[in-house]
C-alpha cells in the first residue's frame, strides 16, 4: 500500500494542474467571446449610425419612396437598441434585426441605383463608402467571434474537458449570423445547371 501512495498522489496533482489549465482555457475562450461580441456592437452601432444620413441623402433626391425609406428608420430603431451583454439567444435575436435591416439597406441602395443624380452626389458616394467600410468591419468581425465560438464549442465537446465544461456549467455558443446589405447573391448563369 505504502508503494502506491506516491504514485497515487502525483495522479491527483496532475489531475488537480491538468483541471486548472482546462478551466482556464473555457474562461479565456468566454472573455475572447465577450471580447468579439462587443467589437460587432460597436460596428453595429457605427452603422446604425450611418443609416439616417444615407435615407436623409436619399429622401432629398426620390421623395415617392417614402415607404421604403419609413421602413429603414423602424429597424434601424428596433435593431440598435442592442448592449454589449448578450446571451447566445439574445445575439440570435440580434442577428434576426440586424438582417431585417441588412435587407432595407439593400433595398435602398437599389432605390439609389436606379437614380442618376443620387449616384452621382459626392455625399452619397462617400455615405455608400463608410456604409461599405462598417459593412466589412462587421464581416471580419463575425468571422473572428465566429471562430471564436467555434474553439469553444470544440472545448466543450470534446472529451475530457467536457467533463470540466459539464462540472463548471460552460455550455456551447451559438455562432452569430448576419445578412449584410452589400452582400449580393451571387447570379445564376446558363452554364451553373449543367
Amino acid at each position: 500500500m505504502e508503494d502506491t501512495t506516491p504514485i497515487l498522489i502525483f495522479v491527483l496533482i496532475i489531475a488537480c494542474f491538468w483541471t486548472i489549465q482546462v478551466y482556464n482555457k473555457f474562461v479565456k475562450y468566454r472573455n475572447m467571446i465577450e471580447e468579439g461580441w462587443s467589437i460587432i456592437d460597436v460596428a453595429l452601432k457605427r452603422r446604425a449610425n450611418l443609416i439616417p444620413k444615407l435615407v436623409a441623402a436619399v429622401r432629398g433626391y426620390q421623395a415617392h419612396e417614402a415607404e421604403v425609406l419609413e421602413n429603414i428608420a423602424q429597424q434601424r430603431t428596433g435593431a440598435s437598441d442592442s448592449g454589449t451583454e448578450h446571451s447566445s439567444g439574445e445575439r440570435d435575436s440580434v442577428g434576426h434585426s440586424e438582417t431585417e435591416l441588412s435587407r432595407s439597406l439593400g433595398n435602398l441602395l437599389a432605390v439609389a441605383e436606379s437614380n442618376p443624380d443620387l449616384k452621382a452626389s459626392s455625399n452619397f458616394i462617400d455615405l455608400q463608402s463608410a456604409l461599405n467600410q462598417v459593412e466589412q468591419e462587421i464581416a471580419a468581425a463575425r468571422n473572428k467571434f465566429n471562430a471564436r465560438i467555434r474553439a469553444m464549442n470544440t472545448l466543450v465537446e470534446q472529451f475530457p474537458s467536457n467533463v470540466i465544461a459539464h462540472l463548471f456549467k460552460f455550455r456551447r455558443e451559438q455562432y452569430f449570423q448576419i445578412e449584410l446589405a452589400t452582400e449580393r447573391d451571387v447570379p445564376d448563369t446558363p452554364w451553373d445547371g449543367k
